[in-house]
This record gives structure tokens, C-alpha cells and sequence, in this order.
């Protein structure tokens, strides 16, 4: 067993940051990460980070733009805050040794991004979440902090009263992946999950392979809800052929999109009259796909972003690697010729539910960066606005955990914020297909903190153990069943019947998943177990996702329904929670808070 006050899980970008905040505030804290630090997927972030610094802009003109872009789902506390600490979190990253691009008198270059109503997004060429990690993880080494490298988190301890509200988090258990060791992580003040999106419940996405939702399904399983899953971020400017992702830093410096018959598209179609190419994403994303749909796609698929009449020298200095990736994927050169582009899974604007500072209705745990939902993006995410967040919200969980905030939350979090619960039926089955079983059912209640640790990695063990010795189905069959329904039903586009089909196949996968075995008999570097044991995480959260999209009939954001073309505020303006609730899931609602710092932010048309 290992023992530190603080446990952070993940170390990317929110991870790195709340461990060092925790330090700062004199916690013992560790790092216990499924991939080296800076192989972290914060590292794949181009475009940049916003705050306002600039003396015309202002941080509440900052929080306006993030309410605007969340279509009035964003919680204001969370937003507010946000906007206010964004700007310190840059200057002090920058004192830290960011080298971020500059101007020709020294100051940081600030560029337009979709959605913003000033040029805020702080940049460092199109590598900025990799300039990024490898800064903060320089001051992670500075401070001497613990790092339990490619140890892969499986399990949270967490103690099991009915009501999740009254459960606390003592630990996790992990596994090392270069020794097949298995053991418990005790946590004294808290548990930090950071583990990042889960892309990999669709199969055309912009997000790495390891990015399967870990974080929010152990928390969901242990008792803290996920909020508002159906509202998932589709990037308009994937690359076709693999996802990967062309920064949105390109519309921002000027490039163009165009369709088949070179219009171009965002104008000639009314889709956003006023600010075009750098709408927001949804936008965006809905406006590629309609033209694909109506016969202007180019090879009835996709649709060209052009930037060549930047000019080189602008291109190589702002977005080279851009003319990496389209060169070594698709075989194009966009100094001379535009780049295909369609939309992609990016984001996951919903989460584990936290307040703002991060901490869940269990006592002990809390999430931050893309698992967790405060809620700062609502139904739809501002391009710029995730990497300070991690650093935003890192920073506040960190501080939290180490016991150094006495200010009350006030966002509410658990059973006791429902306001009410959806009152439909799944068209499929839901949750533990046997909630005896220990590969079904999380938590245990024994006397001390430690033999709830001990515990937790005992049964860990023997789901381990099981998975390695029986025979049975391969686990990637399983997967890929979600991943295709995922992308042909809960996608940009979504239609009752659809979302129907998706839960039905993801049931099916549930049922499936029981019978899963790994093939490998290796103790060490079993990727096979690793990825058995991904793909019951990729099994909730896509299971989540769509019933969450089946029950929210409007279209709000990033979630489009065919059957209901406007935003319903008298019914809608509330965040959808769902519960594991022992296996047997509910789905239910609680308010949204618009009221903020200075005023309450009052819900208008959303045009670009």
C-alpha cells in the first residue's frame, strides 16, 4: 500500500496543475498516471488558451462569451471564476517558462477564436498543449513530487452507505503496468481524478487511444453522478481518414472553408452571417455536414479548409505542424493546395458532476479538466477555453483537497439538488447486468479507511484474476459494436429512432462484456488486460451519452434533435444528471444557476 494526502489520477494538463497546487499548500501528494506524463492528451491540444489580458477586454466579457457559447447551460459560479482566475493562471504559467508566441514588441500574441467577442486566445504556434505539459511537468520535477508512472487506475475506494452523499473516497487501486502488481493507494484528504475525455466511444474522434472515460465511470460507479453526457463536441476540422485534429488556430489566422462547388459555405448559406468560419464549433460542425448531406461534400464526405493565401511565411510560423499533419495523413500540402476536413469526436462538455472547485458528493473525491462537469461549457465549448480550465480548476481542486479553502461551494452537488427525475422509459435495459458481481459493482463498507483500501484491492484482484483465466470473447468485438453505434447514431445529427438503436446495441454490449476474457497470460505490458478493462468505462459513459441525448428533447448547442428544432428553456434549462444507483441507473434533473458574480445572466437567442 502507498500513502499520501493527496492522490491526483491522470497527469495531463489538470492533473499536473492540481498536483502542484497541492504541494504548494504543503499536502503530500502523487501522481498516479496510466501514461508518462507528457505523452498525456493535453499534449494533442493546437489552438490555445484563452484569458483576457489585453486592456480592451475584460474577464467578464470573457465569462458573457462562455455563458453565450454553453447556450445558458453553464453554471455561473463556475463560469465566473473561471473567467476571473483565467488570467492569473496564464501570466503565472508564462513566469513559468511557457514560450508562448509573441509580438513584435515582446508582448504574447493573442489570436481570434469562434465565439469570442476579442481576440484572447494566447498561443505557442499550433503545439500549445504540448508546450503546456511539458512546463507545468518541469515544475512537477522541481518540486521533488511523487510520480507512480504507467501505474493504470482501475478502481476507487470508496465506502458504500445508500445515499452517495454520505460515502467518502479513501484511496484507489492501481495497476503497474510494467510489473502486473496490483495495489491500493491511500489518499488522506482526497482523490483527485484527472483522467481526461472518452473519445474512444465513437471510432472517429480526435482523441488518443487511451482516452476511454476512465475517471467518470469509476466515479459514476462509486456513487458520484455524470452531468449532461449528451452534450458532446463534434470538431469541424478532423483530418477523414484518422481524426486527427487541425487546430481551430487556422480559422483563426483567416483560413476558409469551402464546399464542392467553392463557396464559401458558412457565408453563401446563411449559416453564420456575421462571424463565418469562426462561429462556434456546433455551428460549424452542423454547417460541413448539411452541405455533405445536400450534395455539396467533396467525394460526398467532407469539405476543404484553405489556407494558402496566409502565405507562407505566416503559415511556418504560426502553424507548421498543421502542414505536418495534413502532408503525412493525407498526402496534401497546404502551402499549395486546400485540406479535406469533417467533423470528429473532440470533447465532452459533460462529466463527473462537481462544484467549482472540483469536489463531487463523495466526500474526498473530485475530478477536474475534460472528466469532470462544474458546469463551465454547458452544451457547447468555446474553442480556448479547455486548457485554462484545467489550469483554472486544477488549481481549485488542488487547493481544496490540501484543505487550504474555507469558502462554501455554491454549486450543489448529489441526490439533494434533484428537482425532478425523467419519467419515461429506456427503450433498452440499464446499468449491471448482475449487480452481485464484482466486475459489476463497485464499494464496500468495513471499519477503517484502510480495510476499505484493502478491501477494494482484494476484489480488484480477483475481477483481475477472473478476466485472466476464464475463456470467453475478446473485449475489442465488444468495443467496437459501441464505437460504430455511437458514431452512426448519437453523432452531430440525432434522431429518436437512433438513439433508440444506440441504447439497444449498447445493451447488447453490456450483455456481451460479461463473457469477456483476456487472451494474454503475460503478468507484465498486458495491454490486452489494459484495454479489457478500458472497455467496460467506454460501456458506461456511451451508455450515458445516449440516454441523456434520447431524454433532452431540444436542441441546445452542441445536441441537435431532428423531432425538436428550438431551444425549450420553460422545460430544458436544467442539467441532466444520471446515477449509477447500485446498478439499477436513474436519470434526473437539477437547476441550472445563472446567477453570477456581478448580475444573472439572462438567456437569449444564440446567432453567430
Amino acid at each position: 500500500m502507498y500513502e499520501h494526502d493527496v492522490i491526483v489520477v491522470g497527469a495531463g494538463g489538470a492533473g499536473l496543475r492540481a498536483a502542484i497546487e497541492a504541494h504548494e499548500e504543503g499536502a503530500d501528494v502523487a501522481l498516479v498516471t496510466k501514461l508518462h506524463p507528457v505523452r498525456s492528451h493535453t499534449g494533442a491540444a493546437e489552438g490555445g488558451i484563452n484569458a483576457a489580458l489585453h486592456e480592451k477586454d475584460s474577464w467578464d466579457l470573457h465569462a458573457y462569451d462562455t455563458m453565450k457559447g454553453s447556450d445558458y447551460l453553464g453554471d455561473a459560479p463556475a463560469i465566473d471564476a473561471f473567467a476571473k482566475e483565467a488570467r492569473h493562471e496564464v501570466i503565472q504559467l508564462e513566469h513559468w517558462g511557457m514560450p508562448f508566441s509573441r509580438e513584435e514588441d515582446g508582448t504574447v500574441s493573442q489570436r481570434p477564436f469562434g465565439g469570442l467577442s476579442h481576440p484572447r486566445t494566447t498561443y505557442a504556434g499550433a503545439e500549445t498543449g504540448h508546450h503546456l505539459l511539458h512546463t507545468m511537468y518541469e515544475q512537477v520535477v522541481k518540486r521533488g513530487i511523487e510520480v507512480y508512472d504507467e501505474w493504470f487506475v482501475t478502481r476507487l475506494a470508496v465506502t458504500d452507505e445508500s445515499n452517495p452523499s454520505d460515502r467518502t473516497c479513501h484511496g484507489c487501486v492501481a495497476y503497474e503496468i510494467a510489473t502486473g502488481e496490483l495495489s491500493g493507494f491511500y489518499a488522506r484528504d482526497g482523490v483527485i481524478l484527472a483522467t481526461g475525455g472518452l473519445g474512444q466511444a465513437f471510432d472517429h474522434t480526435t482523441n488518443a487511444i487511451a482516452c476511454t472515460g476512465d475517471g467518470q465511470a469509476m466515479a459514476y460507479r462509486a456513487g458520484a453522478p455524470m452531468e449532461d453526457m449528451e452534450f458532446v463536441q463534434f470538431h469541424p476540422t478532423t483530418l477523414p481518414s484518422t481524426g486527427v485534429l487541425i487546430s481551430e488556430g487556422v480559422r483563426g489566422e483567416g483560413g476558409i472553408l469551402y464546399n464542392d462547388n467553392e463557396e464559401r459555405l458558412m457565408y453563401e448559406y446563411g449559416y453564420a452571417n456575421n462571424d463565418g468560419e469562426l462561429a462556434s464549433r456546433d455551428v460549424v460542425s452542423r454547417a460541413e455536414l448539411t452541405e455533405v448531406n445536400e450534395g455539396r461534400g467533396i467525394e460526398d464526405e467532407y469539405v476543404h479548409l484553405d489556407m494558402r493565401h496566409l502565405g507562407e511565411e505566416r503559415i511556418i510560423d504560426r502553424l507548421e505542424n498543421i502542414l505536418h499533419l495534413a502532408e503525412d495523413f493525407e498526402g496534401v500540402d497546404g502551402l499549395d493546395e486546400p485540406m479535406p476536413v469533417k467533423p470528429g469526436q473532440h470533447y465532452q462538455m459533460g462529466g463527473t458532476e462537481v462544484d467549482e472547485y472540483g469536489h463531487s458528493c463523495v466526500d474526498g473525491l473530485y475530478a477536474v479538466g475534460e472528466c469532470a462537469c462544474y458546469s463551465l461549457h454547458g452544451a457547447n465549448r468555446l474553442g480556448g477555453n479547455a486548457l485554462p480550465e484545467l489550469l483554472v480548476f486544477g488549481a481549485r481542486a488542488g487547493r481544496h483537497a490540501a484543505g487550504a479553502v474555507e469558502e462554501e461551494p455554491e454549486i450543489p452537488t448529489g441526490p439533494g439538488a434533484k428537482s425532478d427525475d425523467w419519467d419515461e422509459e429506456s427503450p433498452a435495459e440499464l446499468g449491471a447486468v448482475d449487480a452481485t458481481d464484482p466486475i459489476a459493482a463497485d464499494g464496500g463498507a468495513v471499519a477503517t479507511p484502510q480495510e476499505v483500501l484493502e478491501q477494494a484491492v482484494e476484489t480488484e484482484r480477483e475481477r483481475v484474476e477472473t478476466l485472466m483465466e476464464r475463456d470467453g470473447i475478446n473485449h475489442a468485438d465488444v468495443r467496437a459494436k459501441v464505437q460504430k453505434t455511437m458514431t452512426e447514431n448519437v453523432n452531430v445529427f440525432r434522431e429518436e429512432s437512433n438513439l433508440k438503436q444506440a441504447l439497444k446495441d449498447i445493451r447488447e454490449a453490456r450483455e456481451e462484456y460479461q463473457n469477456v476474457a483476456v487472451a494474454d497470460p503475460s503478468r507484465t505490458y498486458n495491454t490486452d488486460l489494459i484495454h479489457t478493462i478500458e472497455t467496460r468505462n467506454v460501456i458506461d459513459v456511451a451508455e450515458a451519452i445516449a440516454l441523456g441525448a434520447l431524454a433532452r428533447k431540444e436542441f441546445r448547442g452542441a445536441h441537435w434533435r431532428k423531432q425538436y428544432q428550438e431551444r425549450r428553456d420553460d422545460e430544458y434549462l436544467k442539467h441532466t444528471l444520471y446515477a449509477w444507483n447500485g446498478g439499477n441507473p436513474e436519470l434526473y434533473y437539477k437547476p441550472v444557476i445563472l446567477e453570477g458574480h456581478e448580475e444573472k445572466y439572462e438567456p437569449k437567442v444564440r446567432s453567430y
